[in-house]
């Protein structure tokens, strides 16, 4: 019976884009993610595969409708693998994303790959190692860029410069 229950199980492609991210132009958009993902899949042959999309989404708020869904798959054992084109689309929080990839999947049976990152839970790799100080530079990332736009817009507003398009 387990044997056969795993036979059902699917690899989930899961993609998410948040508006900043869209300011990077088409190499991280949706469909160049689930292309990659795809690709990917069919040539390891993890299939089949279920497409999780999550569309204007920061990677600092987890209540995302798809990756929430995602996450009920997992939970109901249908789910074999989660793909993303790197860590950062999972999330950007590393307890929330260490949680998920070194707690959850591996309690489920849900290998975890990201490709970008080079990370396949499935094999023993010193690489697998380093993935929780990515988790973290994820997580910089946000604050650094939210300290920088703070600092800018502070500056403007002290030389007098308009801080919106709309009056107040």
């Amino acid at each position: 019976m387990q044997e056969n229950k795993q036979n059902l199980r699917f690899t989930a492609l899961y993609c998410r884009l948040s508006s900043d991210d869209e300011l990077k132009g088409d190499s991280n958009s949706i469909i160049h993610q689930k292309q990659i993902l795809q690709d990917y899949a069919l040539k390891h042959s993890l299939t089949p595969t279920e497409i999780y999309v999550d569309d204007g989404f920061t990677g600092t708020n987890f209540d995302r409708p798809d990756f929430k869904r995602l996450l009920s798959d997992v939970e109901n054992d249908l789910v074999k693998t989660v793909i993303v084109k790197d860590l950062s689309r999972l999330g950007r929080n590393y307890l929330k994303v260490g949680y998920y990839t070194e707690v959850l999947f591996p309690e489920k049976g849900v290998r975890f790959i990201s490709i970008a990152d080079n990370l396949d839970t499935s094999v023993n790799d010193e690489l697998n190692d380093f993935i929780p100080f990515k988790n973290i530079m994820n997580e910089w990332y946000v604050r650094d860029t939210s300290r920088k736009i703070k600092s800018v817009l502070r500056n403007k507003g002290m030389e007098g410069k308009h801080l919106t398009s709309n009056a107040i």
